[in-house]
């Protein structure tokens, strides 16, 4: 590990390689602001974005006192004509070119392939993992993936068809993952990484009962944009 403080300022960058991690342990890593793009995990306190040096914000919603605001609800009412099934995740052709019409709103850091994201088995490498299938009749229109821990689930990567931005299938997906995570009994759901300052990243902002780690082990309440979180 390393880290340093100066100027409340806490530089940590750290990454390690693994083929099985236990729910249990995934809840402990997730606690502690790692995540993993395929077999590899990571936690970085500091990163680039747009030629700017940034804090990284871990987040997480803490699913005890969690409600959704009105603007969540309207979009739950506002695809409740679609189909969700929650399932073992397996990448097949209809999902994959879902994800290739979907990478095209980025701008930069494009994602060459899923597998940017996910582990050649990622069912169960290196944590078990979920999709959440999103149907207009027979046609698939949104998938995301999350880990699975016993006291968790936390979001991996999120697909939707470009032609439907006005469903807001993206915050849908995040929406049910939620949802599930609530029926499940978990305590906490992870949203991922986003940045202090304005980012593309600020919609994972914009929940209630949102908490940051603080990069010394601790998590504490989000006191952000609280206009948004609350409408």
């Amino acid at each position: 590990m390393t880290g340093t403080r100066a100027s409340e300022i806490i530089f940590i960058n750290e990454s390690f390689y693994s083929d099985s991690v236990s729910r249990n342990k995934m809840d402990l890593l997730l606690a502690r602001a790692w995540r993993h793009f395929g077999n590899y995990f990571y936690r970085y306190s500091l990163s680039l974005y747009e030629e700017d040096v940034r804090r990284v914000l871990p987040l997480r919603i803490r699913l005890r006192d969690f409600t959704f605001s009105k603007s969540q609800r309207r979009t739950l009412r506002r695809n409740a004509d679609l189909r969700c099934e929650v399932r073992p995740i397996k990448i097949t052709e209809e999902s994959n070119e879902l994800f290739h019409r979907h990478r095209v709103r980025f701008t930069h850091s494009v994602p060459d392939s899923i597998y940017c994201f996910l582990s050649a088995e990622p069912a169960t490498e290196p944590a078990p993992a979920s999709e959440l299938a999103v149907y207009d009749d027979d046609r698939l229109v949104a998938i995301s993936y999350f880990d699975e821990g016993i006291n968790s689930t936390s979001g991996i990567y999120a697909a939707f068809d470009p032609e439907l931005s006005e469903r807001r299938l993206g915050i849908f997906t995040m929406l049910k993952e939620i949802e599930y995570s609530l029926e499940t009994g978990r305590s906490y759901y992870y949203p991922g990484f986003a940045y202090e300052g304005e980012s593309f990243y600020d919609y994972k902002k914009r929940f209630r009962e949102l908490e940051a780690y603080d990069w010394l082990g601790d998590w504490y309440p989000y006191k952000g944009d609280r206009s948004e979180s609350g409408k």
